[in-house]
């Protein structure tokens, strides 16, 4: 009997650390699935967690309003790095502070620079005018006559930013994509992918862009989990569907003041004028690691009076003061535009509510300001 007494609790010590073990592998790997999957900032992050669903849950990098032009990658992140089988990232302009960690730390990882990602509508940094050379470091000492008279040559827009008042959007939804499209890709291979020939890598600010870039999500994550590729192909499906109503629905809210000028505090947001009919009359600094000088403050807030410019943006990742002293003594109101989600909760909803929060406080500053 003694016997049989020590078998059943020796039974039972090998079924509890059994079963701890089994807690354990349930842990943050597996409970994020078979795969590892990284992302680096939080628009991103939403798309890869909408065609993860199901399947498991990404790792998000930069959090809540933190500038991936100024992050500082953690010693936990870099670790995360070493693990992770698959990591997605904008590129080199944006999230300067991967270049070398996805170079050194992801050497096991497919690692996605999704600027790089073919059928993208790219648009070229805007230069000229309010707009200044994104190669520019000091904000004084550029000759803004010599960059005005290039203006014409440099923006992909048949109009000129001072006759924005103007300018008709009733068929702009066309946007001449084709031939953005056809020029804007493949000029350039990942040995030169620092510079993607002047392009504006805030791509997923177009939904039309985040479309192909879940395209692109999807077919890596089924070629890195191919027992999960299935439900990544009903996911992205599902999210494309959704993100072509989102255009509906933006477009719905901005349409009342696409005509009206207004200033942003960096060059962010080409891609969402240029797919909802929008268009900035100029930027307060293009370098959002460089704060303007004197000068150039002086001559955006000329250009405010000049323009009649109904609002000028601030966002929450950057100094908002400079929004406070440019529009000082001008009619112009002040609204907030944020192209991260910085206060929206992580996740699949994110880019969602992150687009749909720009085209209202597009509609509600310029409005208010009528």
């Amino acid at each position: 009997m003694r016997a049989q007494k020590t078998t059943a609790s020796g039974l039972l010590r090998t079924f509890a650390c059994g079963a701890t073990l089994m807690i354990g592998a349930a842990s943050p790997a597996a409970a994020a699935g078979d795969i590892n999957v990284i992302a680096s900032i939080k628009p991103v992050h939403s798309l890869v967690a909408s065609v993860m669903a199901g399947v498991g849950k990404p790792t998000l990098i930069v959090e809540g309003a933190g500038s991936p032009h100024t992050y500082a990658l953690k010693p936990s992140q870099a670790q995360a790095l070493e693990q992770a089988d698959v990591v997605f990232w904008i590129g080199h302009e944006i999230e300067t502070f991967l270049e070398k960690p996805v170079e050194t730390l992801g050497k096991k990882a497919r690692v996605v620079e999704l600027m790089d990602t073919e059928g993208l509508i790219k648009l070229k940094m805007r230069e000229g005018g309010a707009f200044e050379a994104h190669a520019h470091d000091d904000h004084d000492d550029h000759d803004e006559k010599a960059a005005g008279a290039k203006k014409d040559d440099d923006h992909d827009h048949d109009h000129d930013h001072d006759d924005h008042a103007d300018a008709k959007h009733d068929d702009h939804d066309d946007h001449d994509h084709k031939k953005k499209k056809k020029a804007g890709h493949d000029d350039h291979g990942h040995d030169d992918h620092a510079h993607h020939g002047g392009e504006d890598a805030h791509i997923w600010l177009d939904p039309a862009n985040a479309k192909i870039l879940v395209g692109k999500i999807a077919a890596t994550l089924s070629a890195a989990d191919a027992k999960n590729a299935a439900t990544y192909k009903k996911n992205a499906a599902a999210l494309s569907s959704r993100l072509d109503g989102l255009v509906a629905k933006v477009q719905a809210t901005v349409k009342p003041v696409q005509d009206r000028g207004f200033i942003v505090f960096h060059d962010a947001y080409h891609y969402f004028e240029d797919r909802f009919g929008l268009e900035a009359a100029g930027a307060i600094s293009v370098n959002p690691e460089v704060l303007p000088g004197a000068a150039r403050v002086a001559e955006i807030k000329a250009k405010v009076k000049e323009l009649g410019a109904t609002c000028v943006f601030s966002e929450p990742q950057f100094e908002p003061k400079l929004v406070t002293v440019v529009t000082e003594g001008t009619n112009a109101k002040s609204g907030v535009l944020d192209p991260l989600g910085a206060s929206i909760d992580n996740g699949p909803e994110l880019y969602f509510t992150l687009i749909e929060s720009l085209g209202r406080s597009f509609s509600e500053c310029l409005a208010s300001a009528s």
